[in-house]
Formats: structure tokens, sequence, C-alpha cells
């Protein structure tokens, strides 16, 4: 997770400069409110809050610590933009140009980036726990995996979940994915596809002789495999606390959650 941190400490210095040293072009927000076409335009700190942008042409603007929340970019020509300490907390960036854009600091927090285009942009000095859709190639596996314990963590587990399909996705060998998917299921009730993944997880941590993880797989079979106590009660919705403590701190050490 420390990229995380670092990329929150350089969005917060950046847009605490912005806010002092630099201000938007006013004719250049008219223009871009009017035409949707600002390439180039100088648009530092503007104030863009669920404005409709879609395929706007913001081609190597500049957009340093502007905010963009919730804003609509579906397909909006960003490349080579400047996005440095930009807010696209919850905007909608579906199929948006975003080749060669700096994104250092950048909040895509909770964003849309179905089929974005994301070639040599370096995603990862951003912030993009919540985000949907980001490309396969443009994360490691072991960073999907990485924001689905943070989802995990606030117990977002559907987030976390779809995040450990993108890393399973992408490493299909990868077994503490299985795993973590199969723990994040189980919250959510799905014991079947909790099951499932627990299985996949053993047979791979086995081909990989990793005796701890084996031994973390099979209790949490073991787990899923005991029945209710009563079965005439609906049972409760199972915590992540109950489950570590019937297997000990194996699985706290294996995952960090």
């Amino acid at each position: 997770m420390k990229s995380q941190i670092l990329a929150t400490t350089a969005f917060l210095t950046i847009l605490s400069l912005s806010q002092t040293a630099q201000a938007a072009n006013p004719e250049h927000i008219r223009q871009l409110l009017a035409s949707k076409k600002c390439s180039g335009c100088d648009l530092s700190g503007a104030g863009l809050v669920m404005a409709d942008l879609s395929g706007a042409d913001l081609n190597g603007a500049n957009l340093v610590g502007a905010n963009l929340s919730r804003a609509n970019l579906i397909g909006a020509d960003l490349r080579n933009a400047n996005l440095s300490g930009a807010s696209f907390f919850g905007a909608n960036l579906s199929a948006a140009k975003l080749t060669g854009a700096s994104l250092v600091g950048t909040d895509l927090r909770r964003s849309y980036l179905y089929n974005a285009e994301l070639t040599s942009t370096n995603i990862n000095s951003a912030n993009v726990q919540g985000a949907t859709g980001i490309p396969l190639q443009s994360a490691k596996p072991e960073e999907f995996y990485a924001w689905g314990v943070a989802e995990a963590q606030k117990g977002n587990h559907q987030a976390a979940i779809d995040y450990f399909t993108q890393a399973i996705a992408t490493k299909p060998d990868y077994a503490g994915a299985y795993l973590a998917r199969g723990i994040a299921r189980y919250q959510s009730m799905d014991r079947q596809g909790a099951f499932q993944d627990a299985q996949v997880a053993d047979k791979l941590f086995t081909s990989e002789k990793n005796a701890a993880g084996m031994q973390t797989a099979q209790a949490f079979i073991q787990e899923l495999q005991t029945p209710y106590t009563d079965p005439a009660l609906k049972p409760a919705k199972p915590t992540f606390v109950d489950f570590v403590g019937s297997i000990g701190s194996l699985l706290l050490q294996f995952l960090p959650f």
C-alpha cells in the first residue's frame, strides 16, 4: 500500500501549491464550456464539478489541481494533459483518451475507466481506490490485489471481489487472489463461490509447494464445509473476525486484511 500513501501525499502537496500559485484562465473556461474544444488550455485549479465534457478536446491541457469531480468525460481527449493533483472523484472517464497524461497525485477514486486509453500513463501515481473498469494492462496483478485488500478492509466486499477478479484475469495462477476472493465471497454470503475459490487456491498452493498457503486454504475449506449448528435458525452474516478466530492467526499472516 506504499504506492497509495505516496500518491495521496503527492496529491495534497500539488493541490496546496495549485491553490496558492495557479488559477485557470477564465477565457479558457468559457471556451471549454461553450465548445468543448480547449486543446492546450490553462485550466489549472478550475472548478468543473459535474460538468458535461463528454467528447471534449483537452489534448495537452493544463488541469493541475482542477476539480472535475463527477464530471462527464466520456470519450474526452486528455492525451498529454497535465492532470497532476486534479480531482476526478466519481467522474466518468469511460473511453477517454489518457495516453501520455500526467497522473501524479490525481484523485481517481470511484471513477469509471471502462475502455479508457492509458498507454504510456502511470496510473500507479494516482489514487484509484474504488475506481472501476481499470484496463487490465494498466496495472500489475499485485496492484489489483492490493486494491482489493484495501476495499475488503473497508467492508466493500463486492469492490474487493472485482479487484481480485482482475488480479486473477492478469495472472490466472495467482493462488493468493483466489483465496482472497473466496474470503470476500464468504463475507458476501456466497459460500458456494467461496468454496470454489478455496479449492482452486488449494490446488495452486499445492503445485507451488507452498505449505503455509496450503494450510490456510485447507483450513478455509474445512470452515466452509462445517454445517451451521442449528439449521432451523437463519444464520447471521459471518464476520471476518469469526472466521479468523476459527483458524488462528495464519490467515492474517498470509493476507493483510
